[in-house]
């Protein structure tokens, strides 16, 4: 089947998303499929949402990450497409018509994506940059972000869609990386917009706890992407000098007193320290 507002659920993670949320929700198309995986056990926030929006269906839960999360959603949506995107995601009027036109000429893709308003910041990955994409609906590319990708089940067999050892990034790296090794498209329509707030899916009061758990699971997960994919010797020895680096940087900011920044370079050895010793991905922000 092809796509089709009635053949799409969107799939929305929430942590601490509660002052954000409605203006996401708010535009999307009216009426559509809309499951929530609400991350930090907020069960009013069930009762608001669902007592506002007869379309939506709220799952609270622990935090157990983006994507476990989004698996959850996607495996839990009756229908053959899943757009995942994050609570800081605006929709233009007519972004859902666009990649609706787009899918209904190029079905051959396993992840469609909207293209991001801002062109300072791309939201897809084309690893050889000499080749150009000349046509002039879509970009054919490696990877797109996590924030907005649609993905289309039916090319999905196996049913195993995001790794859940990661807990947050590089989670749509792997699933796009995964893909292209099997040979699938990943397109991103050109015409089809989106404004992505970034970062402003959690409240101001929570950004150095935030930040904290940004740099202990971006070291920890880079290390185990790299690991999965290119193998533990070439990932180890290149991570090494970055390991080193970062017991100086946490004993030169303890001399100069700078707390913030020597808990943010705790963090960063942390995560890769772990991850080079195959721990799980276990720390959790404190908010």
């Amino acid at each position: 089947m092809t796509l089709s507002l009635n053949n799409l659920t969107f799939i929305i993670v929430t942590f601490k998303s509660n002052h954000i949320i409605d203006e996401c929700i708010e535009s999307l198309p009216k009426n559509s499929k809309i499951i929530i995986i609400e991350n930090s056990n907020n069960i009013e926030l069930k009762k608001i949402l669902e007592a506002k929006y007869s379309n939506i269906n709220v799952i609270v839960q622990e935090n157990s990450g983006m994507g476990s999360a989004n698996n959850k959603g996607i495996k839990l949506c009756k229908t053959d497409y899943a757009f995942v995107i994050n609570p800081d995601v605006k929709f233009y009027e007519n972004t859902m018509h666009e990649l609706i036109a787009l899918s209904s000429k190029y079905n051959d893709y396993s992840i469609l994506a909207p293209i991001c308003d801002d062109e300072k910041y791309p939201n897809y990955k084309i690893k050889n940059k000499r080749i150009k994409n000349y046509h002039p609906d879509f970009l054919d590319v490696d990877s797109v972000d996590g924030y907005a990708m649609l993905i289309n089940k039916n090319k999905f067999s196996d049913n195993i869609y995001f790794d859940e050892q990661i807990f947050l990034y590089l989670e749509n790296d792997d699933l796009c990386l995964r893909k292209k090794k099997e040979n699938h498209k990943i397109y991103v329509a050109k015409k089809a917009k989106i404004h992505h707030l970034g970062g402003k899916s959690y409240l101001d009061i929570h950004e150095e706890e935030i930040e904290f758990s940004r740099n202990w699971h971006w070291m920890w997960s880079k290390f185990y992407f790299n690991k999965k994919h290119y193998g533990y010797p070439k990932s180890f020895l290149t991570s090494l000098p970055t390991l080193i680096t970062f017991v100086f940087k946490f004993f030169y900011y303890f001399l100069t007193r700078n707390t913030f920044k020597k808990k943010i370079y705790l963090m960063r050895f942390s995560g890769l320290f772990n991850s080079i010793f195959g721990k799980k991905s276990w720390y959790r922000p404190k908010i």
